[in-house]
């Protein structure tokens, strides 16, 4: 419990919104405290705890407010809800300690095979599979190699999901036990407490095998990756899943909320939307409603995206207009001036 209380991580990437002396200050805490972290625990353990704390406040602690305001508060619910009162969670408090009771299990499922893949790996290797050292990684690295993270995922979370979990000639028994429980049981936008709701097979390749396996490969073949940047790419991925599935057609930003309605369509008619952005869907023609491109043009018309490039256009235009002129007036003055002193 001392290292969930004492993971530093959201200090870390939050400060840049303070001031430049408070920014440096908490730079400073949050080195220290990693340090003693790093000092003080296994690497092993902190991969653990630390993937167990963020699923913890990116998806359980949310999953069970969105569950209270749903239950508490259900004709406020029903209409920000895609699909209305048919995407509302169960009355039933048998039902809902149910999905909990899958849910939890499946989260400790995880973390019992993210643990045992994890040491396997580190006593084969000699060294653990995510660099854990006092030295900070670099942002740019960071940035690349989530990237390179997210992109994997965006592939395997596809394939496995269309081929496997939706292809019952492919998937078999697999491809079955994923359309008859969970999220899948019903015709209607999911909540967020689905999100671990599973077989415990289906659950592992839909959800663990695209977020560990691209940082295993990234590790081994590109580098060693660092443990913060894995926890990093891990938040970011369970924040997105647990607005996904929360079935709200009111999640903020138009990519964001293009998820979650992809998702709500996913869940009500499972014959697309398959990829956890929806850019392989658009690619292979398995996209419901509105794709990812209508998407992004209605975030650059939102932004007015085509008017700030036009206008950036035209002051890039007039700034070489007015340096042309510059050095037009400025050759005119030193040919006067030459034929004066002439």
């Amino acid at each position: 419990m001392d290292v969930l209380l004492s993971l530093p991580i959201a200090s870390y990437f939050f400060t840049t919104s303070l001031t430049s002396w408070s920014t440096s200050l908490n730079l400073l805490f949050f080195y220290m405290t990693w340090s003693t972290l790093v000092l003080s625990h296994s690497p092993l353990k902190i991969e653990l705890l630390g993937t167990a704390a963020l699923h913890t406040v990116f998806w359980l602690i949310p999953s069970l407010l969105f569950l209270a305001f749903d239950t508490l508060l259900p004709s406020l619910a029903e209409s920000i809800k895609f699909g209305g009162a048919s995407a509302l969670p169960p009355r039933s408090a048998g039902s809902i300690a149910r999905l909990l009771s899958v849910s939890l299990f499946n989260l400790a499922l995880e973390l019992g095979v993210e643990a045992g893949a994890s040491l396997g790996l580190t006593t084969f290797l000699q060294k653990p599979i995510f660099r854990t050292s006092t030295t900070l990684p670099l942002p740019w690295q960071m940035i690349k190699h989530v990237a390179l993270l997210l992109a994997a995922r965006e592939v395997l979370t596809f394939y496995i999901h269309r081929h496997l979990l939706h292809d019952k000639p492919v998937g078999g028994r697999i491809a079955a036990q994923h359309k008859q429980c969970g999220a899948h049981a019903r015709r209607a936008a999911p909540f967020s407490l689905l999100l671990m709701a599973d077989n415990p097979i289906p659950f592992l390749l839909h959800r663990f095998v695209p977020l560990y396996l691209p940082a295993v490969a990234i590790s081994l073949y590109g580098g060693n990756l660092h443990i913060l940047t894995y926890l990093l790419f891990v938040g970011l991925c369970t924040l997105e899943e647990t607005l996904s599935m929360s079935g709200y057609s009111i999640v903020p930003g138009i990519i964001m909320g293009g998820i979650a309605r992809r998702t709500a369509l996913h869940y009500a008619q499972p014959a697309g939307n398959f990829g956890c952005w929806g850019i392989l869907d658009w690619v292979h023609g398995t996209s419901l409603g509105k794709d990812v491109m209508e998407d992004i043009h209605d975030e650059a018309e939102k932004h007015n995206v085509k008017g700030r490039s036009a206008k950036a256009a035209d002051d890039a235009g007039s700034m070489v207009q007015n340096g042309m002129n510059g050095l037009r007036r400025s050759a005119r003055s030193r040919a006067r001036r030459s034929k004066d002193n002439w």
